[in-house]
């Protein structure tokens, strides 16, 4: 199903370009990029500045709306909070919140078709309001929970081998975090770029935000305190010892390198879809806001920046300390990288502060954002109106009242924001 309606306003500025970065290439300690895969995707320009700009986002998880009310609430509530772009969930763990032509409807939506597209519904509806909507997808958790799916289509079910598996010859266990797709393999990544390429494709959305775009591998998905190490099925191993001649204990740094190059393939591989399907739309990715924490999941940001693969990265950038989160962004800018720095914050745990002044500590960290960068991205949408959401936050008289007053502290800045920008 295609979307018509009006796009949201961007501004498109002018971005000086960057020489892509080289790459090396030996055999052994240093790893190669083997076949020619990557070389024309490395060497691209610098992207235009397709995200609007100043960037007012916010994101808003799958588990906010179950009905077609319930996004219309939100796009209302968002667009009169002064929020410039949307970034609206519509895959969690390989099924979706669209009508996708390759995966299954959501089983928070049922299962089966809502009799509504609540992403084609969010799009018309945020255009309206002159904001731009952006897909937000996970891209390698592909289930949730400790019960496999009951539908034999969903991945889990339809695509074992395509899931992590131990040097000991044993499926990632179920778990009440996410299980995932192993992107070391070809046909994984050919698979989330289709399944990419058709969202895109068929409906107007301002941008793709991927989440995710890593290893989710934090306790519980490796449990703490183990030996276990993903992916060791056989096929990875041969693709890695083809590459480079190794076996992964033979040089866990290059081991490493090699995932993460893994990654960088793929998310090369949805840039170049996306300039092919949809030029004009920003791929933006969240990603973490300390590096060597990134590629402990195999993530590298800075070379996706440099190799021009982003047109704009949000920062995860989590923390109740406003000194902490100004020094996380001045780090990636003193990178000198052509695109936008979007810093995402949180509403955070504060301890031993009141509502109102954990609610003043977020105020302090927009403006710091807006100081630095000109952009921010809240984290999210429940933890500052009333939803449907009660997998992230609960929906009690005590949540309420503190969301209440988060609004109170937070609104009249946001739409000072959005008079001034």
């Amino acid at each position: 199903m295609s979307v018509t309606g009006c796009r949201g306003s961007t501004h498109r500025a002018t971005i000086r370009r960057r020489p892509a970065a080289g790459w090396p290439g030996t055999r052994g300690g240093m790893l190669i990029a083997s076949g020619g895969m990557l070389v024309g995707l490395l060497l691209g320009c610098a992207p235009q500045a397709r995200l609007v700009q100043p960037t007012r986002a916010i994101w808003v998880t799958r588990f906010d709306y179950k009905t077609a009310d319930d996004v219309s609430r939100i796009i209302t509530q968002c667009a009169d909070a002064g929020f410039n772009a949307v970034l609206f969930q519509v895959r969690g763990n390989g099924t979706a919140f669209y009508r996708s032509t390759i995966e299954p409807w959501a089983d928070e939506l049922g299962g089966s078709d809502p009799g509504f597209d609540p992403l084609a519904l969010a799009c018309e509806l945020a255009h309206a309001r002159g904001v731009q909507l952006h897909a937000w997808v996970n891209v390698m958790p592909a289930w949730r929970g400790t019960q496999p799916p009951a539908n034999p289509e969903q991945l889990y079910n339809k695509h074992p081998e395509w899931f992590w598996y131990d040097q000991f010859g044993h499926r990632q266990a179920l778990s009440s975090f996410y299980v995932s797709l192993n992107p070391c393999l070809p046909e994984v990544r050919a698979y989330l770029v289709g399944v990419m390429r058709d969202l895109v494709a068929r409906y107007d959305v301002d941008g793709l935000h991927l989440d995710y775009i890593r290893f989710p591998n934090e306790p519980p998905a490796t449990p703490r305190g183990s030996e276990i190490d993903y992916p060791r099925d056989a096929r990875t191993l041969a693709l890695y010892r083809a590459e480079t001649g190794l076996a992964p204990d033979d040089n866990l740094a290059a081991w490493n390198h090699w995932r993460t190059e893994q990654v960088t393939r793929l998310m090369a591989a949805i840039h170049e879809m996306m300039r092919d399907a949809r030029p004009d739309a920003a791929l933006t990715a969240a990603v973490g806001s300390v590096r060597e924490r990134a590629l402990h999941h195999y993530q590298d940001p800075y070379t996706w920046l440099r190799r021009n693969l982003l047109d704009a990265v949000v920062l995860m950038d989590y923390t109740d300390s406003p000194e902490v989160f100004r020094r996380r962004i001045e780090t990636w800018l003193a990178e000198g990288f052509n695109q936008p720095i979007v810093p995402g914050l949180w509403f955070g745990r504060h301890k031993g502060k009141t509502p109102r002044e954990a609610a003043e500590v977020v105020a302090e960290q927009l403006d710091i954002a807006r100081e630095t960068t000109g952009n921010f991205c809240l984290f999210a949408y429940s933890s500052l109106f009333d939803s449907n959401d009660r997998v992230l936050t609960s929906q009690d008289e005590d949540q309420r009242t503190l969301r209440r007053i988060r609004r109170e502290v937070l609104l009249p800045r946001l739409r000072a924001f959005a008079q001034t920008d």
